[in-house]
Order: C-alpha cells, then structure tokens, then sequence
C-alpha cells in the first residue's frame, strides 16, 4: 500500500508519539524497580521508597496512554474531517502544557518521597507534590491543568469537526474527550468522610477507564480497522455504536463493584456483582468483530504489526478486562479476594490489553506515513512482530504469576488467618522473584519495539527463483516474484 501524509497537521501526532513513548519507557523502569523492591526491599529505598515507585509507575500509565490518545486523534481527524486540524498552535500548546506539567508531577513525587513529604505544603487545597490519594496522587494544580488541556483538545478537535466532514466515528471521539473532561471533576475535591471520598473517588478512576476512555477507545478501533482492513465504514460505524451501547450498559453501573466494603448501601452488593458479571459480554462481541472483519479483508493486509496489535487489543481487553476482571468482581468472592494480588492481575492485564495493546497498534498505523515511509512493503516488519510476540507472552506469564501470588495469599492470610508481611516476604518470594523475571522479559520486548518506531529498518531483498533480488517484507511471508 502506498504511504504518504494527505494533510500537513497529521505531522502534530509526532511529537504526542515521541512523547508517550519516553513515558512508557519510565513506566516500565519504575515497574521493573517495585518488583526488584519486592525481592530485595533495600534495593533504592532511600532515593525511591516503594510508596513512590508504585505511584510513578501507575500515573506513567495514564500519561503515556492520554499523549497516545491525543497522538492518533490528531493524526486520524485531518483524514475523517477532510481538512486541516482548527488550530496547530493550540495542539502544540496543549502538548507542551501537558509535557512539561507531566515532568514537574514525577520529579514532584520523588522529591516529596526522598524528603518524607516535610516540604508538601498545601497549595490549591492539596498538597503541592501529592495528594496522597491512591491512583489520584496528581496534587490539585496539576488536575486544573489536566482538565484544561482536555478542555484544549476538545475545543479544537469540535471545532475541526464542525468545519469539516461529519462521520459517527468523529461524534464518538467528541463525546469521548467531552466525558473525559466531565469525569475528572468528582476527584478535584475531598469531603472528610472516608467513605463518601472513596465513593467520588471512584467515579473518576472508573469513569474515566470504563467510561470516557472507552468511548474514545471504540472510535479509534473503528478507525484503525477501517484503516488497515479498508473495511467498509457503515458496518464499522453500525458495529461500534452497539459495542459502546453494551459497555456503557454494563460499565456505568459496574461501578458498583467498588463500593462493596467501603461504608456504602448493601445495595451495591448485587448491582455490582450483576453488573460487572455481564461487562465481559460486550467485550466477547468486540473479539468476535475484530476476528470476523480480519478474516473477511485479510486480502487487504499489509500493515501487519499494526494489525496484530488492534485485534490483540481485542482479544485481550475481553481476557484483561472481562475474565479475570468478573472472577474477581461478585461480591461473594471479593469479600475474600480484595486488596490482593488479584487487583494486580486483573490491572495489569486489562489496561495492557484494553489500552496500551490499541495505542501501539497506533503507533504502527501512524509512524510510517511520519517517518517518510514510501510503501509499507518497504519496510522490515519482523522486528514488530518480535516485539508483540515478546510483549504478550510476558505480560501473559506475569497476569499468571500475580494470580498464583493471589490465591496462596487469599488462602493464607483469609483463610488460615497468617501474618500479612510474613505471606509476602517469604511465602510468595518465588512469586516475586518470576515477576521480574516477567517484567525482564517484557522490556526485552519494549526494546524491539523502541528501536523498530525510532527508525524503521528498510526491507531486507528477498532472493527470487532465478537467482536475483527484489525487495519483499521480511518475516511478513510474502513470496518472492520470480525473475523472467
């Protein structure tokens, strides 16, 4: 398939790309430093106690994967409007806001964390490195920067919408960034009680995933598969609102399964065991759609890193999400499996599978055209493809690892009643010790993939029956033409 940028604004996806990148890169340094701290606990304790690792590494999570949104939004709407994006200055405005904002928040937490919090004066009714709330540790100017800079993004990406062409894939991205803004709002304030904190609380951690993100998420899918598989757009469209219908259906009131044991109704009990038992449904409709229009349009097929990854997002979003989310998410079981290594499991699993996993394959849908590529089968693919097969096989191995960590410690510390430390320092130690192997494993992984998107490597000439060369793409088994 021939290659080339139609409009000059899709060239803002770049630095977004570049960006993201290097934050995933940090993401997965601070990963791997919380494991090693799990097998030998003095390992940087006084430069990186555990407490701000965990809490890098998880908000790493959100600002790689939101540059990565922001990334193939700007690259995807040029060509769905069919005109240039409003406003380039805002774009790199709002990327530069949010770069810069993002630098400050991580040497913020490790200074806060090196000086044992004495200089985390409260600034904005927080404190000024941290909350200290888990997984919304973003202190409160930071918040007022992030829903600014979503505010930024969607005011351009509605204004392009208005001037340009109307698709349903574009209206889906619009109510997507509209709720990623609205769904931020419950954590930017803090009420005394416990329990009604960790209610709101939890409207912004799961609203945003199951909610706004998803609603993104399903727009971008529809792109990619219309993209890469040239299927046609009004089934993609017809498809994509019945998915987002099914998740919003079972996900907003699968909130629910987060207030089983913190002071709410018993109400909550059955509403978020029903629910949350039925949000793999629409899940398993993704996988089968994603399979189905793969098969149907393989013929289509030369972007095959780019495809692997969007169908493995898919398939692993239903098992991440769905499976090992719902096995943990009745009640009856969560009463015994909460605040364990289940939540690991299912966590890292699920934003692999229902995030990061679409945001590579964007990656590799966008970075040819950037990088100047001419034709897609001038490039080497098989490195893209170590990088997948790498990636999922560990990521894969550590779900399965932190969910053997799960079950011996539900059985000893609920069951039989042992010591919480002593589980996990010496009865889970083989635990600890295959998750880094894993996590070793899985940046094996990331290098192929860091190097394949720095610069993608030309294809290597195939040999022809009579002896010659012509150019082919390596590893993606396409046959040599015989010479005449």
């Amino acid at each position: 398939m021939s290659l080339g940028l139609k409009y000059e604004s899709q060239k803002l996806a770049y630095p977004y790309f570049a960006m993201s990148g290097l934050v995933f890169f940090l993401q997965i340094a601070l990963g791997l430093l919380a494991a090693a701290q799990f097998v030998w606990p003095q390992v940087m304790i006084d430069l990186v106690p555990f407490n701000i690792s965990k809490a890098v590494h998880v908000n790493c999570l959100v600002v790689w994967l939101l540059m990565g949104f922001m990334g193939i939004t700007y690259y995807m709407v040029p060509l769905e409007t069919e005109r240039e994006i409003y406003s380039k200055k805002l774009a790199l405005g709002q990327f530069w806001v949010l770069s810069i904002s993002a630098v400050a928040l991580v040497v913020g937490y490790i200074f806060d964390g090196i000086t044992g919090h004495q200089f985390n004066v409260l600034f904005l009714g927080t404190g000024i490195f941290n909350e200290g709330r888990e997984y919304i540790n973003a202190p409160r100017w930071a918040d007022i920067v992030i829903v600014g800079v979503i505010l930024v993004y969607l005011f351009n990406v509605a204004m392009t919408y208005f001037k340009g062409k109307k698709t349903d894939t574009m209206l889906m991205l619009i109510i997507g960034q509209t709720c990623l803004a609205v769904a931020y709002l419950p954590g930017m304030f803090f009420n005394e009680s416990i329990s009604a904190d960790l209610f709101w609380r939890w409207w912004l951690i799961h609203y945003w995933v199951e909610g706004s993100w998803e609603l993104i998420a399903s727009a971008v899918l529809c792109f990619l598969l219309m993209t890469l598989l040239k299927a046609p757009r009004r089934a993609m469209e017809r498809w994509m609102w019945l998915e987002v219908a099914l998740v919003m259906l079972t996900g907003l009131p699968g909130i629910g399964h987060h207030f089983f044991w913190i002071g709410t109704p018993a109400v909550w009990l059955w509403v978020g065991s029903i629910f949350s038992a039925l949000e793999p449904i629409p899940l398993l409709i993704m996988v089968w759609d994603a399979f189905r229009h793969s098969a149907e349009y393989s013929r289509n097929i030369t972007n095959r890193p780019a495809l692997y990854w969007t169908v493995g997002h898919a398939l692993f979003n239903f098992v991440g999400a769905g499976l090992w989310g719902v096995i943990h998410t009745l009640a009856p079981v969560n009463a015994w499996t909460h605040g364990t290594q289940m939540t690991v499991a299912h966590g890292h699993l699920a934003f692999f599978g229902a995030f990061a996993m679409l945001i590579i394959g964007c990656w590799y849908l966008a970075l040819p055209n950037l990088q100047g590529v001419k034709d897609e089968l001038a490039w080497d693919q098989s490195r893209g493809m170590k990088a997948f097969w790498w990636m999922n096989i560990s990521m894969c191995s550590m779900t399965l690892v932190l969910t053997g960590a799960a079950l011996v410690q539900v059985y000893l510390e609920r069951v039989i009643g042992m010591d919480f430390v002593a589980v996990k320092m010496q009865y889970n130690m083989v635990f600890w010790v295959l998750r880094l192997a894993t996590g070793v494993t899985f940046l094996w992984g990331c290098v192929y993939l860091w190097l394949d998107l720095w610069k993608l490597a030309p294809a290597k000439p195939a040999i022809t029956h009579a002896g010659g060369h012509e150019p082919g793409i390596a590893g993606a088994g396409a046959p040599a033409q015989p010479t005449s």
